[in-house]
């Protein structure tokens, strides 16, 4: 497993291998995908007391689609933000998208649980269409026909001064969003691969309302770079620097603890922290120096679902 992943790493230093192995984020290609997962931040938004109908959201990460935001602007939000590094969503995609989420709106469709998606967080205890959240009124106001034409429009030519859909491939820094703007920012298992967490922690923070929030569903595991699912804390700096190469991203190798001591620094009061537990298959002996360390809970933590509010200033402002 190594010496393969070894070799995949090596070769993105030839010209035009990046492109060649990079077959897309898979997942919000499946307007099904999209319409469970953005209900699933919704009704855990709601069961946390946090605000289930944002005006203007951001996601970090969308994928082969902006599928997840047009769910949310289909289902009554006025703006949508996607950020990414690598432009992987077409036009083409994204209207078909559109049109499939629309549909399963109006058909009220109960949530795609675990046997068609065994692998979507959170899992909830119920998979109904969350009617007491999206009630008649409301979904007759957002499915108006005029709305979906507007909102198909946009899909069509986003980042236009007035379009409400915004499409921000590569971004690389805080200002690429107004400050204090946006309701409510998500990602699914999206924060795993981010470089400068602490860069983007302090982003959300400032593109975030006071009173706004953040709701990430994060992936510990090691996509596929080892055979135990926390194989890739045994990889020493430099071998994990070979797997990488010159892809833009890969995995930051942060385990559960530093995304709460993360927030928590950058002003976020955590309101929801549901963790997933696996059993590790590695000793601790076999974990790479720096990641010896790691606490119990963190060796077995593969995944959480975080949401947390903007409350307090960041430490460094205090």
């Amino acid at each position: 497993m190594k010496l393969k992943l070894l070799a995949k790493g090596l070769a993105t230093f030839m010209p035009g291998m990046n492109g060649f192995l990079d077959r897309g984020t898979g997942g919000t290609d499946s307007a099904r995908y999209c319409y469970t997962v953005w209900l699933r931040h919704i009704v855990m938004a709601e069961r946390n007391g946090l605000d289930s109908h944002p005006n203007v959201v951001a996601e970090l990460g969308p994928g082969d689609s902006l599928g997840i935001g047009l769910a949310a602007m289909v289902s009554g939000c006025d703006a949508y933000l996607a950020l990414d590094v690598v432009q992987h969503a077409t036009t083409e995609r994204n209207l078909q998208v559109c049109d499939d989420l629309v549909k399963l709106f109006r058909a009220r469709t109960p949530l795609p649980g675990d046997d068609e998606f065994p692998q979507v967080k959170p899992r909830l205890e119920c998979y109904d269409f969350p009617s007491h959240i999206y009630d008649d009124s409301r979904m007759q106001d957002a499915l108006d026909d005029s709305r979906i034409e507007r909102i198909t429009s946009a899909v069509r030519n986003p980042n236009r001064s007035d379009s409400p859909i915004r499409y921000e491939v590569p971004w690389h820094s805080a200002g690429v969003i107004e400050r204090e703007s946006v309701d409510m920012i998500y990602s699914q298992a999206v924060l795993e691969h981010v470089v400068d967490l602490g860069g983007t922690y302090g982003a959300m923070y400032a593109w975030l309302k006071p009173g706004g929030y953040m709701s990430h569903q994060i992936d510990f595991k090691c996509h596929g770079t080892a055979d135990e699912w926390n194989g890739h804390w045994a990889y020493s700096d430099l071998a994990w620097r070979l797997v990488k190469g010159r892809r833009p991203y890969l995995l930051n190798r942060q385990p559960h603890s530093v995304h709460i001591a993360m927030m928590g620094e950058h002003g976020f009061e955590v309101v929801c922290d549901k963790t997933i537990r696996s059993e590790s298959g590695l000793a601790r002996r076999d974990l790479a120096s720096r990641f010896r360390s790691l606490s119990a809970d963190d060796l077995v933590t593969s995944g959480a679902f975080i949401q947390s509010v903007k409350r307090n200033p960041p430490s460094a402002e205090r």
